[in-house]
């Protein structure tokens, strides 16, 4: 297994609890509890018990509202697939929020101390590695909105994963990459109408990545917006005044691009 190179204490409890749903009838999903530098955090493991072996794991990272059902609910999808895939916590005691400015200030957090967050970030891809359904040299993340965000940091920063998948994540950055540090492939979905990431952002990353040599697929979705892939968008957007807006064919579309993308780099 992968090993940390930072000092943490991490203690895991596993409580397991079968998910009703007929359609994953043989999905199962581990509330994950541990603590990184004092911090509790809470995740969410899921994966296909029916299936037989180790399988790769996928690390999922939630958008700027927190650890919340939605991206869960992703974790029990890449599980269905049959995956193990692990919602992780990026601010603590398994937190969210529906109020932008809440979540602002919890995501704020995290990019005012990226050494915190990265340490959060590693100490989920080690749970997620020594769980006995997973191949612990096969794992990849992906992340939406605020959690495509860190993903791509983490690519940036020459993270040992075999892929990273963005979605609708912010594509700006204070520590650009490096040449030759990325090593991930990299697959970024992007709605094209998103005003939260403008046409100068998206060039500024295309060039940042091509001069760092990175192997890096970028898809926009015509008409898309931010948070395309959450069904929940259109009412938090109206809710309070923000451009977000559910966009299903995107949605439909993106998800298959994982697909093919998991399984390209798993081979």
């Amino acid at each position: 297994m992968r090993t940390m190179k930072r000092a943490m204490n991490v203690a895991v409890l596993f409580a397991t609890m079968t998910l009703a749903h007929a359609v994953q009838a043989a999905v199962v999903g581990e509330e994950v509890s541990y603590d990184v530098d004092g911090v509790k955090l809470t995740g969410y493991l899921a994966y296909d018990d029916a299936i037989e072996g180790e399988r790769p794991g996928v690390l999922v990272v939630h958008e700027w509202w927190g650890h919340n059902d939605y991206v869960r609910k992703r974790a029990e999808m890449l599980a269905a697939m049959g995956y193990t895939a692990l919602a992780l916590d990026m601010y603590g005691d398994g937190k969210s929020t529906s109020h932008p400015d809440d979540a602002k200030k919890f995501m704020m957090e995290v990019f005012s101390n990226m050494e915190a967050g990265t340490a959060r970030f590693v100490a989920a891809r080690d749970i997620l590695e020594s769980h006995p359904t997973t191949i612990d040299s096969k794992t990849a993340a992906i992340g939406y909105c605020f959690g495509g965000n860190i993903v791509l940091q983490m690519a940036r920063k020459g993270m040992d994963l075999d892929g990273v998948a963005s979605f609708h994540g912010n594509l700006s950055t204070q520590n650009p990459a490096q040449p030759g540090a990325v090593k991930a492939p990299m697959l970024v979905m992007h709605g094209a109408d998103d005003p939260f990431v403008p046409a100068e952002q998206v060039e500024a990353f295309r060039q940042e990545m091509d001069a760092a040599g990175a192997d890096m697929t970028f898809i926009a979705y015509p008409g898309a917006v931010h948070a395309f892939t959450n069904p929940g968008a259109d009412e938090l957007g109206k809710a309070h005044g923000l451009p977000l807006a559910y966009n299903a064919q995107a949605d439909e579309q993106s998800w298959a691009e994982l697909e093919t993308f998991l399984e390209d780099v798993f081979k």
